[in-house]
């Protein structure tokens, strides 16, 4: 994870928004931030740990969060950008938002927290927490990306339980855990194993001597079957001769009836035959000729009607056009005086126009007179003003100024003197639990040594035992089983015959089994042994654990008793350095506290009436100038609007008409203006709609007098071409017979389809045809006259039977085979059900002794030691550096820390047993070390380290060579950060941020650069 910018407000001394530039401060590898005490520098920390994983070092999220928010902000924001992943190659934005109850000032509402991911340019919302992003857990961030103060030692002075659970969390050894995934195979290979045998048990009834007879049986129905077979198709052969004789007796019968039944419709057909061919002579000579005459007589009478209706509109639109050329004379002379009213409109429009003048002019002469009377109490207020300044002035100098430095001091003993007496009261209940602990522990030891037999002195001795004791059970069990495998061939001894496994002549004492009574009871007890040996294991390595959780019990124990000790001195320490205040105890810390708040909150609070004063002062001031300003437009508003009314009454041209408008109101003026001009536009509409009316009518005056000429042509023509038809169609009547007209034109009115009754009687004379030819046909042949059904019944219930009969031989067969080739599948099967059976056997074996070696987390616990070695070996490189290889560190089977003092001829002691400086050294390497391994494990090609403290308790010459040794990073692409108040580092660090607290503003950020 690199930091790349942060965006702090609202938080602790953060009063204003304030931005931290860190990929400036990041780009020169080793930087600095620095401030006096109380700035605000390690705020900055707790702005990322806040912004990241929501709860910060010295406060949490929940219940404490309204301590967190500056009391005079409203709201808590946070925007914290860096890099993470592989290789830090993605971009993230951490939000983190908590505002103020408007309503509750103490009340903070619930936080928004959220992250985004930049995509193609754009922050995109996604669902990832911290733990997903960055790839760690906030404690685990804390000890190797960003160290809080007073957390520097941290990871030291964990318990060894509690350092291998981080190396197990922060570096994924929980893959190392294979208890479980061994126990999981193990059962899957049980139950495997167990439907294995149900399978196999299922197949016992399936053999070779059965599938050899059902193959022998296959064999003798098949010949059957073949038998039948052969009789079976020389029947059908037969039967299907006899068929088709059949099927042709059944078509001669069918001819004959169908002969008769044409027979008998042959009159009807005769007479639709004639019917047609005089339909087809009247439709194609003589009804062409009819439908036009028919057409033509309608025509006639169209027209002439025609002629009629035109004749009459002529004489209508006459009089129409007459009525409307009078009325568009009329609107003609109305429009003619439009210029004169539309002049008298616009002068009324003036009127109207001067109206609303006069009244601006009355509002601004009024604006005028209330102006003068506001600016002058206005200014008698801020002359008022300006003396109560001066007066909280005097106040506020009065009051002596507090000591910031030592009021932040008295606080911060304070807080150090609650927080001791905080951690000592859980100490010690700490101490109570971790005593009631050895105790429980002591006695699960003492039972389980209970359970070890009197002649024996541990559980190894008992193992060692119990194993004598299972070799011997097993050379037992192996003499009878041996004894019985002789036992079984006795009956094949028969005297003066030599032995069938030895060859001897002689059969003295032939053996005898006892039934196997004696093999199993062996067995039986050897399974007792083997789990009683299995037991005293587990109770060995329960045994173990219990001691191993006794010792870090123990130690646990002296730690505390240490801690508290420290914890007393650190007290006793409070105490003396506040003698020199006289005094002696919280309550009077507490009052002197309140005493030098209260003072400086009074200078506050006046100094901050008196800025609001000032304020109010000021804007006093804006609002005059803004006041005088307004005076001035509104008189030179109130000259225009006189200018602009003397024009107006000059632009009037007919001014006697206007006067007697100028007492009327507005609406009445414009009521008057609205009705003539509505006068004058419906006049012009209403000619420009005669004047359109005419000339319709006139174009269907024209229109009407040509159609009338043409009608009149049109009917003389129809009269003439109407005689001429009538003569044609008498002349075709005679040529063709029809004299009687009635059924002439019943012929037209006939609905018959000539085609189709063609079709029907060409159909007619085919069928009769067919017929006819297929009864000659058939009657020729042999055999089909004769044929007989009784006997055609006979022979198909002969192959009836017969097929049958090779039905069922062949069911049979087919039956068969598939029993044979079930039977084969199945033997197949077993012996593939076997094979599979004697490998899981022996893979249940492997896994058993698997689950035996990784049974609890001793695997994991061992990995994680190498883990630890192998962090202290890479701690060493740096740490035998800073101490001139005067030491080294060390860790133990116990995972607890040791210094090889090579000094005192390379002896162990404790880590805790360094200097003040000497424990900072090896933190700040174990640290870098840490921070290695998580950068190698995240594959990145850039690392950052930010640390908050430590620098005060080293020397000139240890605190150089620590800054050598983190300048040095810089070329193993490290990235290292400090937060420090000591002074005399600005001058080994050339890059730096500097936090200063501003009594107003908050806290403040400014760069070296």
């Amino acid at each position: 994870m690199i930091p790349i910018k942060l965006e702090i407000q609202g938080l602790y001394s953060y009063k204003e928004k304030q931005t931290i530039e860190f990929d400036k401060l990041t780009a020169a590898g080793l930087f600095g931030i620095f401030g006096a005490v109380g700035s605000g520098k390690s705020s900055i920390l707790e702005g990322i740990l806040l912004a990241l994983y929501g709860s910060t070092e010295r406060l949490s999220d929940r219940g404490e969060k309204n301590s967190m928010l500056n009391l005079q902000s409203g709201q808590l924001l946070l925007n914290f950008e860096f890099s993470s992943g592989r290789n830090n190659a993605k971009s993230y934005l951490a939000r983190y938002c908590a505002k103020r109850n408007t309503k509750n000032f103490d009340d903070i509402r619930p936080a928004e927290h959220t992250f985004y991911e930049k995509v193609d340019g754009n922050w995109e919302p996604i669902k990832a927490r911290a733990e997903e992003i960055v790839g760690m857990r906030k404690e685990h961030f804390k000890q190797t990306v960003i160290i809080p103060q007073g957390k520097f030692r941290e990871f030291i002075d964990q318990k060894p339980i509690d350092q291998a659970k981080m190396m197990k969390e922060l570096f994924g050894l929980e893959r190392f855990d294979l208890s479980l995934k061994t126990g999981t195979l193990l059962k899957a290979v049980k139950e495997q194993k167990i439907r294995l045998e149900t399978q196999l048990q299922g197949l016992a009834e399936y053999s070779k001597e059965i599938l050899e007879e059902k193959q022998n049986q296959f064999s003798g129905i098949k010949s059957q079957a073949t038998e039948a077979s052969l009789k079976l198709k020389k029947a059908e052969i037969e039967l299907k001769e006899l068929e088709n004789i059949r099927e042709k007796n059944q078509q001669l019968q069918k001819f004959k009836v169908e002969r008769e039944n044409l027979n008998m419709q042959r009159p009807e057909v005769e007479k639709q035959r004639q019917l047609h061919a005089e339909f087809i002579t009247a439709k194609s000579y003589l009804r062409p000729i009819w439908e036009q005459i028919r057409d033509t007589k309608a025509d006639a009478e169209k027209y002439r009607i025609s002629v009629i209706d035109c004749e009459r509109f002529k004489i209508e639109f006459a009089k129409e056009i007459a009525d409307l050329e009078k009325e568009e004379e009329d609107l003609k002379n109305k429009n003619q005086e439009r210029p004169q009213r539309e002049a008298k409109i616009r002068d009324l429009k003036k009127v109207i126009e001067i109206q609303k003048l006069e009244s601006q002019r009355e509002e601004a002469t009024s604006l005028l007179n209330n102006y003068q009377p506001s600016i002058l109490t206005k200014k008698q207020s801020q002359k008022d003003l300006e003396e109560k300044i001066t007066e909280l002035e005097n106040k506020a100098e009065k009051i002596s100024a507090t000591d910031s430095s030592h009021l932040a001091n008295l606080i911060s003993w304070a807080k150090e003197w609650k927080q001791l007496e905080n951690q000592l009261s859980k100490t010690l209940l700490e101490e109570k639990e971790i005593a009631k602990a050895i105790a429980h522990v002591k006695g699960q030891i003492q039972e389980l040594m209970k359970s070890i037999p009197a002649n024996t002195n541990s559980f190894e001795s008992w193992i060692e035992s119990q194993k004598e004791t299972i070799l011997e059970l097993e050379q037992q069990r192996d003499a009878l089983m041996q004894k019985q495998g002789l036992a079984a061939h006795a009956h094949l001894l028969h005297h003066g015959e030599p032995c069938p496994l030895c060859g001897s002549m002689e059969h003295p004492i032939p053996l005898v089994s006892d039934g196997g009574g004696e093999l199993e009871k062996k067995t039986s007890q050897l399974r007792k042994a083997k789990l009683l040996l299995e037991q005293i294991r587990a109770s060995k390595s329960t045994q173990n654990e219990l001691a191993f959780q006794l010792e870090n019990h123990e130690k646990s124990l002296h730690a505390i008793t240490l801690e508290i000790r420290d914890n007393k001195q650190n007290t006793a320490a409070i105490q003396s350095s506040l003698e020199q205040y006289e005094i002696v105890s919280q309550e009077d810390l507490f009052s002197k506290i309140q005493q030098l708040e209260h003072s400086s909150q009074t200078k506050e609070k006046l100094l901050q009436e008196t800025k609001s004063l000032r304020k109010n002062w000021e804007a006093s001031r804006i609002e005059i100038e803004q006041a005088e300003k307004e005076l001035q437009q509104a008189q030179l508003k109130l000259q225009s609007v006189q200018s602009t009314i003397s024009s107006k009454k000059e632009e009037i041209r007919d001014m006697l008409f206007c006067k007697q408008f100028f007492s009327k109101e507005s609406e009445f003026i414009q009521s008057a203006i609205d009705k003539v001009e509505r006068n004058i536009e419906e006049a012009l509409q209403l000619l420009e709609g005669k004047q359109k009316h005419l000339r319709e009518k006139r174009s269907l005056a024209d229109k009407n007098s040509a159609d009338l000429i043409n009608f009149i042509q049109l009917r003389d023509q129809s009269s003439e071409k109407l005689q001429k038809l009538n003569t044609e169609f008498e002349s075709l009547k005679s040529q063709y017979g029809f004299m009687d007209e009635e059924r002439l034109l019943h012929l037209f009115q006939h609905s018959i389809d000539a085609e189709k009754v063609a079709r029907e009687i060409a159909q007619f004379d085919q069928k009769l045809a067919i017929a006819e030819n297929r009864i000659e046909e058939l009657e020729k042949e042999t055999r089909v006259i004769e044929f007989q059904e009784k006997a055609f019944q006979e022979l198909a219930s002969l192959v009836a039977e017969l097929k049958i009969n090779a039905e069922s031989f062949q069911n049979q067969l087919v039956l068969l085979d598939k029993e044979i080739q079930e039977t084969a599948a199945r033997i197949a099967e077993k012996k593939k059900l076997q094979t599979e059976f004697n490998k899981l056997e022996i893979r249940e074996s492997y896994l058993k002794e698997l689950d035996n070696m990784f049974r609890g987390s001793g695997f994991v616990k061992f990995v994680s030691s190498i883990y630890l070695k192998e962090l202290c070996n890479t701690a060493n490189l740096r740490f035998m550096k800073l101490c001139k290889n005067q030491l080294s560190l060390d860790i133990d089977d116990n995972n607890t820390f040791w210094v090889i003092d090579y000094l005192n001829g390379g002896k162990k002691r404790l880590l805790k047993t360094l200097s003040g400086g000497q424990t900072f050294q090896a933190s700040l390497c174990l640290a870098l070390a840490l921070a290695e391994k998580v950068k190698a494990l995240n594959q990145a090609d850039q690392s950052f380290f930010f640390m908050d403290e430590g620098f005060g308790a080293l020397d000139r010459n240890s605190l150089r060579v620590v800054f050598e040794t983190l300048k040095s990073l810089r070329h193993e692409n490290r990235i290292v950060g400090i937060i420090s108040h000591v002074e005399d580092l600005q001058q080994e660090i050339g890059v730096f941020a500097n936090v200063e607290l501003d009594s107003e503003l908050g806290s403040q950020v400014s760069y070296s650069f």
